[in-house]
């Protein structure tokens, strides 16, 4: 039964109250961190960028072995959900894991865990510009997850608890040879002399989809822009820098490691961002 003022998530194929769903305790997404997902930004109570999303999904599901419902059946729970919830601005999130498996590291045999749940979040606007700080641990660039996006996000959790003990928004880490790579949950981009720049799939980083879309309003607006190799010092020596994620949308850096850039949000992250927003306004699944 679904209880007024609950939210709704769908398992495994049903609606259900989030006090009611269950997922075994054998999941091998709880016992292993074996499973992918996918955040996506909703606005007018649609998944904004659906086709792109579910494209990185497949890709993060097919790295791990697993498999994913057609998109058109997984965009109709998404729908449902949304609408379960009375939502119009929100955060959805899909998540797929290994379903219930042995103790260990071996898969079971059984049907994979799929969850879609979302919740609100306010209404889209410029975001106030963030402090961020880099922390040591590096992302492993080699390895099996790179470029995957898992559900194994201790990393993640350790470097943005540090940063908010630090009174920062975000951490950012770099890969195994010393270079930026991308924070707990966003792509990094720096602007200096008037050039866009944001490290490339070879330093290990998540192709975020607003890092995608946001090359190609540079493009649009003839800004010069590259996927290149950076130090971990271009943050804090660029002119202006932003990081971006699906629910951040474009938000401007202020501080690295409590060193002030010079403006923040400078013209290029202004510009993008106003591109960014006007795009949203004309298309939801651009």
């Amino acid at each position: 039964m679904i209880n007024p003022g609950h939210l709704v998530v769908w398992l495994d194929g049903a609606l259900v109250d989030e006090h009611e769903a269950r997922i075994s305790p054998f999941d091998h997404g709880l016992l292993t961190g074996d499973g992918v997902f996918e955040t996506l930004r909703v606005y007018r109570g649609e998944p904004y960028c659906w086709t792109r999303h579910y494209e990185r999904l497949a890709r993060s599901a097919s790295g791990l072995g697993l498999a994913i419902p057609p998109s058109a059946g997984l965009r109709r729970a998404a729908l449902e959900v949304i609408e379960a919830n009375g939502l119009t601005d929100a955060r959805l999130r899909i998540t797929l894991t290994g379903g219930p498996s042995p103790l260990g590291s071996e898969r079971g045999r059984v049907t994979p865990t799929l969850i879609v749940a979302a919740s609100a979040l306010p209404p889209p606007g410029p975001a106030p510009p963030i402090e961020v700080i880099t922390v040591p641990w590096p992302r492993n660039e080699r390895g099996a997850l790179a470029g995957l996006k898992t559900i194994s996000y201790g990393e993640n959790v350790r470097a943005l608890a540090e940063a908010k003990e630090a009174g920062a928004g975000e951490a950012l880490f770099p890969n195994t040879r010393g270079e930026l790579c991308e924070g707990t949950g966003t792509n990094v981009f720096v602007v200096t002399g008037g050039v866009l720049r944001t490290p490339p799939e070879e330093s290990g980083c998540l192709l975020g989809v607003t890092r995608a879309l946001i090359l190609e309003l540079a493009d649009r607006l003839a800004i010069q822009a590259e996927e290149v190799t950076l130090p971990m010092t271009a943050v804090a020596t660029a002119d202006e820098a932003f990081i971006s994620s699906s629910t951040r949308e474009l938000q401007a850096i202020s501080a690295v490691d409590g060193n002030r850039l010079p403006v923040a949000p400078g013209p290029v992250t202004t510009l993008l961002a106003d591109a960014f927003r006007r795009m949203v306004a004309e298309d939801l699944n651009p």
